[in-house]
């Protein structure tokens, strides 16, 4: 598997006025997130969509609806919860972030129903071949290079040692195992010890809840074992919060989180009241840092500047509707990043599209993104000036 078509844009921005919504709206777009409990910058986004074109039941262009928590054991609810946006003669387009498992059959069903729709996928669970077959576009952070990138920001770090922390249904994802498998052949180029930690799954019965108190409970424990030149990873939204508020109790290392963010975990970690500088980034950043530094140290806990699931919600949707225009075609980069880019000013990215490994076959709506990692205390990491080794896009996932 590899990337073609690499591509980095750094938008220039500053304080715009939001972009208006027409005066009398033709039509609709719909946004399906996870909850606050699930994936808050992924709701974040949809929420940033209302204010600047209105909700439909307001007159407005969005309409929003949340999958349940337990998405796994309640696939129909979220296949009919998205293929019901098609009732609606005025709905152009579809977004799902996270695209969950049931979003390519919701898509399928919705195409039979409405094939003029728009369907976008935001960071499918499903596997690319599957979700490419239903979407029109499905956007990834890069699972290729970031398992090397991650790495080697780590090691920036000073950190000697890298934990991995998932269970068997993410590592069951193509994206997921096989960012594992590359960061595990990283660490040994680099030189960094490589472990794997098993939590339970937020989806299974012991709910959210139950997989953050033992992220609580096992922290110490691992800090113990590993050491405090640690640097910590997990592939779920919910493990977050806990993992941080340890790490910065007990020691250890965080690089970035799965989906990156100022907004993830750090909020309820180091109990930091962000209502003043809500949907402000750079003030978001600011403020995060300071109070990280503050209590952990400098050189310690990272993230990405701008959140990766809010700009994919919002970034997605205000991408629907410019092709819906005539203002963006579906599957072009380059334009995905400027509407990405309204939500992201200043920022660098980097990507290219996906290559099955199988087939050699470059898909023309799949693309991988990621931004430069911005350390606490210390500033930017080049990440996305890396050159990858070309041997990590050779690694397959079986």
């Amino acid at each position: 598997m590899a990337l073609l078509m690499v591509a980095s844009l750094a938008f220039a921005g500053g304080n715009k006025e939001p972009a208006k919504a027409a005066a009398s709206n033709t039509f609709h777009v719909g946004v399906v997130t996870g909850t606050v409990s699930q994936s808050e910058d992924d709701l974040r986004g949809a929420e940033e969509l209302i204010k600047r074109y209105g909700a439909t039941k307001d007159g407005g262009m969005i309409t929003h609806v949340t999958y349940p928590d337990d998405f796994m054991s309640q696939q129909e609810t979220t296949i009919s919860q998205i293929v019901a946006l098609a009732d609606d003669p005025l709905m152009k387009a579809i977004v799902v972030n996270q695209a969950v498992p049931g979003t390519a059959e919701a898509f399928k069903r919705v195409r039979e129903k409405r094939p003029e729709i728009l369907l976008f996928a935001g960071e499918p669970h499903e596997d690319p071949l599957v979700i490419e077959g239903a979407a029109d576009l499905a956007i990834n952070s890069d699972f290729i290079s970031r398992g090397y990138t991650i790495i080697w920001a780590a090691k920036q770090m000073g950190a000697d040692t890298f934990v991995h922390i998932s269970f068997p249904r993410h590592m069951s994802y193509e994206s997921l195992g096989l960012r594992r498998k590359i960061m595990e052949a990283a660490c040994a180029d680099l030189g960094v010890k490589f472990v794997f930690e098993t939590a339970p799954d937020p989806t299974s019965d012991v709910g959210v809840s139950g997989a953050q108190q033992f992220i609580l409970e096992k922290v110490p424990q691992w800090i113990q074992k590993y050491g405090t030149n640690t640097a910590f990873f997990c592939t779920n939204d919910a493990h977050t919060e806990p993992l941080l508020k340890q790490l910065a109790t007990y020691g250890g290392m965080f690089v970035e989180a799965d989906l990156p963010s100022p907004l993830m975990g750090y909020p309820g970690a180091f109990g930091i009241d962000l209502t003043a500088e809500a949907g402000d980034f750079p003030k978001i950043l600011a403020k995060v840092e300071s109070e990280v530094v503050s209590k952990a140290g400098p050189g310690r806990f990272g993230t990405w500047a701008y959140s990766y699931g809010f700009t994919v919600s919002a970034g997605l949707g205000e991408y629907a509707i410019r092709c819906i225009k005539g203002e963006a075609t579906a599957g072009n980069m380059a334009d995905m990043y400027k509407a990405f880019g309204e939500f992201t000013p200043g920022a660098k990215w980097n990507g290219g599209y996906y290559i099955d490994a199988s087939t050699g076959v470059r898909a023309k709506n799949h693309m991988l993104i990621y931004m430069d990692t911005y350390i606490m205390g210390q500033g930017y990491l080049p990440t996305t000036d890396l050159e990858v080794p070309e041997k990590y896009f050779d690694i397959k996932f079986n």
